[in-house]
């Protein structure tokens, strides 16, 4: 019965447009800071009033557990497999940022069982009802799965660095990702900028052959400039945002994040539309 009743509070917020808004942060190659974008972009939409949920999908290598300083007990790997209840894989920092980890050895899982690919569901139904972001940390590069889920969600925000070859494969995600959903909503980050113009050039780029060789508009955030207390951030294993608001690259967070929520608030977004039906579709395709 009462999975009855929250299945129809679920239908009528989703109806009134008021299920939270899922993205999949991603990056073409490891090692650009994708993990401590997700964890700092998450604490600048929290600055805003926002409720945010990160589920950290880094598989067998997660690590948002430990750019937050804290140890969780479970994680979603025991969700899945051992049957822990969803609250006890749910974690809050004190700042009120809540987590899932992802788990080591995650990648054991990720040929669903049925009975793991309702868990799945039932969990993320429950997300996007309490949350007005869930971000999907991702894996660096694609797997069949991780592709799955990213094509599922509502939007896609990619992070690259300067470098050409950081360019080159966010280039390839991205047309990976459009080549299974012509839709997909892209955003764009360049990290690790040493001066502004580069960081501008490194997305227009992207943005470029987006357009130019699969028609395909993206929108641009913004940058992050190469920052040393991101370091000094890291090793405290608190967010940069936290511990050194006033820092050149926390407030440029701080301004990613408001175009990001901007850009919501003047396009109309209708969040949570069709995720969980995505996923769902993708994920039972072929099982008879």
């Amino acid at each position: 019965m009462r999975d009855q009743a929250e299945t129809l509070r679920l239908k009528m917020l989703k109806s009134q447009g008021e299920l939270s808004r899922s993205i999949a942060i991603v990056s073409g190659k490891g090692g650009v800071g994708k993990s401590n974008f997700s964890t700092n972009f998450a604490h600048a939409l929290l600055a805003q009033g926002k409720t945010v949920m990160i589920v950290d999908m880094d598989i067998g290598m997660g690590n948002i557990h430990i750019l937050l300083g804290m140890a969780p007990r479970y994680s979603l790997k025991d969700y899945l497999v051992s049957n822990e209840e969803l609250h006890e894989v749910i974690n809050e920092t004190s700042e009120g940022l809540h987590f899932i980890s992802g788990g080591s050895g995650l990648d054991n899982v990720l040929e669903w069982s049925k009975e793991m690919f309702e868990r799945l569901i039932q969990a993320f139904e429950y997300l996007q009802q309490k949350y007005d972001f869930i971000l999907f940390d991702m894996g660096a590069g694609a797997t069949q799965r991780s592709i799955e889920l990213i094509v599922a969600v509502d939007e896609i925000i990619v992070i690259s660095t300067t470098e050409p070859t950081s360019i080159t494969d966010a280039y390839s995600m991205m047309k990976f990702i459009y080549l299974q959903d012509s839709d997909k909503t892209f955003h764009m980050v360049s990290n690790r900028v040493s001066k502004g113009e580069e960081g501008n050039e490194a997305v227009k780029r992207l943005q470029y052959a987006m357009q130019k060789f699969l028609d395909k508009e993206t929108k641009i955030l913004g940058f992050l400039p190469e920052d040393p207390t991101v370091h000094k951030a890291v090793i405290a294993q608190k967010p940069f945002l936290l511990l050194f608001p006033n820092a050149p690259i926390s407030k440029r967070m701080m301004s990613i994040a408001e175009t990001f929520v901007g850009a919501n608030s003047s396009e109309g977004f209708k969040q949570g539309e069709g995720f969980l039906g995505k996923l769902r579709n993708i994920f039972t395709k072929g099982r008879g």
